[in-house]
């Protein structure tokens, strides 16, 4: 049976490398619709927990698990000579970058070593990873042909951004259209109907360099954004203006406009390093995006912003960093996640640290983290009544199931970074991007509410 009969029947067996935000996902996508899936991950941490029915990635439940082992429809596995028993290999490792913010490709590297030396022919290879234009054909393309096979022959070869939202109710894998480039047109054909078999919208692009650069292209558009919008959020403190109002004005016009929101900084694995890539390869055609500099530099500053904004509160209050307590509410890099990867809470608490303050958090959410001196941070439990203890608390990360009202009625001091105060008015809240209090603010603000409920009605 050919490997297009076998995508057809669902009858090709799939290989997932990679068992994180992306990969677990995906490999349980495969698995509901029928295919036998082994997923493939070094973290033998991992392995077992999901062996054990255990499922460490929000958007998979533990009870989906344990139904597609009973079923014997997915195996976890460290054992990567099971590449050889597989139709399909899918790449979805990280793609960090390195301190010197080049691309850092090593797992995909890794991946690609552990395919070859399990390598057989009618292998399909699907790169999902986020990665520069050109990694599909000059890297992985490369390696498999200079061992003597074609591409387009003796194997496929497709590049598909993975497009996953960590926490997204709305959109998952088989409702989020879905690009991919083959490197040849039977390349294309093979992952086109791989991917149509459990994604509702598949979009077929001409190369894998097009589906590379449409990725990059998507996240850099929402790294220039944000970056104008903290821009404008620094500007708007200083002139004593409210940016979540202007915002929010500037959204009722029905054209021309989306919005973006100011916050503490980018996190996650994709805005914060998408860009960087795009503008890395980029030099190597002697172009520099100075765009994608500039976003970078405004985007990774913000958590300074955010520290001399609590400075700014205690100061207010007669107090200095030094020494005071502070709270910081939310540690993951967005609300009702668990993913810390690149949370600007994680650069605000080690700038607290630096300015000797005594710091914090609670996250319902994240239990631990590690510093960057490698020391276990525990989160501490959340009593709404001994708020009062703390200087300051600094919400960090809007999560739902925080009670503003309590936080609100219990602090001495807030330094909101999200907007979630934003029904409150008080001298004791201070808000990234928006004046500090004063009557006359006081005044316009309860008009304006007055006005707004007036049209409700």
């Amino acid at each position: 049976m050919n490997l297009k009969t076998k995508i057809l029947n669902k009858e090709a067996k799939i290989g997932v490398i990679g068992l994180g935000y992306v990969g677990l996902p995906l490999a349980m996508e495969f698995a509901k619709n029928g295919y036998k899936v082994i997923g493939f991950d070094t973290d033998r941490e991992k392995v077992n927990a999901l062996l054990n029915g255990n499922s460490y990635v929000t958007d998979v439940t533990s009870d989906l698990i344990v139904g597609v082992l009973s079923e014997r429809k997915f195996l976890p596995t460290y054992d990567f000579g099971k590449i050889q028993e597989v139709d399909v290999v899918i790449i979805c490792v990280p793609t960090p970058l390195r301190k010197t913010k080049d691309p850092d490709i090593s797992y995909i590297l890794s991946a690609l070593n552990e395919i070859k030396r399990n390598f057989h022919k009618d292998l399909l290879i699907i790169l999902e990873s986020t990665t520069y234009p050109g990694t599909t054909e000059e890297l992985i393309k490369k390696e498999i042909e200079d061992m003597g096979y074609k591409v387009g022959e003796d194997f496929y070869l497709c590049f598909s951004p993975e497009r996953v939202d960590p926490g997204n109710k709305k959109f998952k894998i088989k409702n989020t259209p879905k690009v991919i480039g083959g490197v040849t047109p039977k390349c294309l054909e093979l992952g086109y109907l791989l991917y149509s078999s459990i994604i509702d919208y598949v979009f077929p692009v001409s190369s894998p360099k097009v589906a590379e650069m449409a990725k990059l292209l998507e996240n850099t558009f929402r790294a220039v954004n944000i970056a104008l919008v903290n821009e404008l959020a620094m500007m708007c403190d200083r002139m004593g203006i409210d940016i979540w109002e202007v915002v929010e004005a500037a959204s009722t016009k029905p054209f021309g406009f989306m919005a973006f929101y100011p916050g503490p900084g980018i996190g996650g694995h994709c805005i914060p390093l998408d860009s960087q890539y795009l503008s890395w390869k980029a030099k190597s055609y002697n172009f520099y995006s100075r765009f994608i500099e500039l976003a970078s530099d405004l985007n990774d500053n913000m958590p300074r912003y955010v520290l001399s904004k609590i400075s700014e509160a205690l100061n207010y209050s007669k107090k200095c960093i030094n020494s005071s307590k502070i709270l910081i509410l939310g540690m993951s890099y967005k609300k009702d996640v668990d993913d810390i990867r690149e949370s600007p809470s994680l650069e605000i608490y080690k700038l607290l640290k630096e300015q000797k303050a005594e710091v914090e958090y609670n996250d319902p959410y994240v239990s631990q983290f590690y510093d960057e001196n490698k020391n276990l941070v525990k989160s501490v439990s959340l009593d709404y009544s001994s708020l009062s203890k703390y200087d300051c608390v600094v919400l960090c990360t809007d999560h739902s199931c925080y009670d503003y009202d309590k936080i609100f009625v219990n602090s001495q001091l807030i330094v909101d970074t999200r907007n979630a105060f934003k029904d409150f008015i008080s001298e004791k809240l201070f808000k990234i991007g928006a004046p500090s209090y004063n009557e006359d603010y006081r005044s316009r603000y309860l008009l304006v509410n007055e006005l707004k409920n007036k049209r409700k009605e």
